[in-house]
């Protein structure tokens, strides 16, 4: 058992960071146009000319979909940069588009803006166009140099993603890195790698294990590798966990023809309870393509989803708020159909609950329906259509006094 005084504490960025709860991942480069996922780092930067990019499209796709964040590869494994960065020539500046002139980071950046939602940035410590990423001290330097522009450019950040992938078993200056990091973006989560404060999830199938506990002492360095990353000893014991995911199977970046992978609607909705609902953060992709728009049809599937998640969990029937103790009875109108039980702990103050049922009242007595552990920031628990009269949460084992911020009821929306 903890006690409050030593159990892990989410900040008030990680509080903010974890209401987001949606992301829009956008990978978007070299690869883009070469019907690829993995570029070398050869390909040359001419080919890079998206003459219809529209960064507000991506954004406000996002936003109306119910997205909260957004995250842009500025820089993948094949070492191209889609802002003109002093660090090398091999970016958008050598590129057709715009003669030279055009900064995707930047357009992005202002669309988060316009758009009020956050601002993420991928920069991939993998890099296999740079030379000097054979000598190591040369490349944290500049590595660090890429991310200080990145950090100190393009306004407040809300994550920064250090993707594992191609750095198994390599060990970057993660201590400047942080360091950077803190002084210039304080707010920004850190993703997986360093001193994290959110955590990848483990798998690139969007979906978190149950229970998926906010504390964690380490995580996997990617798919390609069972091994633990080493983080550093200032890492937090609270690091949520984020479960990323392309919208189309296994295709991270755009390729022609492949709209048959996109992912049902089904499908989606069956990763957002098992992300959301299991209390993380879903970060999904939503791939521009050669023109630089989002395709109709992935638009049309991303705003769909969101449109589905306010169907079934935009309004309550009932619900109560900032209560405390081992049970929180809510009364319904007899016969209510029920179909989602949403609870959310009151995580500033950590994570306290182990085990909890929530039972229905019907037929004039209390009935068992569901029974769970992890509660966190929300466990989503779903239940066959039933009319009932009233519900209650029944906390089995805490580690202190449960502070639960909401406890809810959702019907059927047909």
């Amino acid at each position: 058992m903890h006690s409050f005084l030593n159990r892990p504490l989410p900040t008030e960025h990680q509080l903010l960071w974890q209401d987001f709860e949606l992301g829009f991942f956008c990978h978007f480069g070299m690869n883009t146009f070469c019907d690829q996922e993995w570029g070398d780092g050869s390909d040359s930067p001419r080919i890079f000319n998206p003459t219809e990019l529209d960064a507000r499209q991506w954004v406000r796709t996002a936003k109306r979909a119910g997205f909260r964040y957004f995250v842009l590869t500025a820089k993948h494994h094949d070492g191209f940069c889609l802002w003109p960065t002093l660090t090398t020539d091999y970016s958008v500046a050598s590129s057709p588009w715009k003669e030279g002139d055009g900064d995707v980071v930047k357009e992005c950046a202002e669309a988060c803006r316009e758009e009020g939602i956050g601002f993420g940035l991928y920069l991939s410590p993998w890099d296999r166009h740079e030379p000097c990423y054979s000598d190591k001290a040369a490349y944290d330097d500049f590595y660090l140099r890429q991310l200080e522009e990145l950090i100190t450019g393009y306004g407040p950040l809300v994550e920064i993603w250090f993707d594992g992938a191609g750095s198994e078993g390599r060990e970057y200056d993660w201590s400047r890195i942080m360091s950077l990091v803190k002084q210039h973006q304080p707010g920004a989560m850190i993703f997986n790698m360093g001193a994290p404060t959110i955590r990848w999830v483990g798998n690139e199938d969007g979906v978190a294990p149950y229970p998926s506990w906010n504390t964690a002492e380490s995580a996997r360095v990617s798919m390609f590798s069972d091994a633990s990353l080493n983080w550093l000893p200032e890492t937090p014991g609270w690091v949520p966990a984020e479960c990323d995911v392309p919208i189309r199977k296994d295709r991270w970046f755009w390729h022609p023809d492949e709209e048959g992978l996109l992912l049902s609607l089904d499908s989606l909705m069956d990763i957002y309870y098992r992300s959301v609902g299991h209390g993380a953060t879903l970060l999904l992709n939503v791939a521009p393509d050669n023109r630089g728009l989002l395709p109709d049809a992935d638009v049309e599937r991303v705003i769909a989803f969101g449109d589905e998640i306010s169907r079934r969990l935009g309004k309550a029937l009932a619900q109560t708020v900032d209560q405390e103790g081992q049970f929180i009875i809510l009364g319904l109108e007899p016969n209510t159909v029920v179909e989602h039980v949403v609870i959310m702990e009151d995580i500033r103050y950590g994570e306290c609950v182990r085990a909890y049922v929530i039972e229905a009242w019907y037929s004039g007595e209390w009935n068992e329906i569901i029974r769970g552990s992890a509660i966190g920031h929300k466990k989503i628990d779903r239940i066959a259509p039933s009319s009932i009269d009233g519900l209650r949460l029944r906390i089995l084992e805490s580690d202190d006094k449960p502070k639960i911020r909401s406890f809810a009821v959702y019907g059927s929306n047909e």
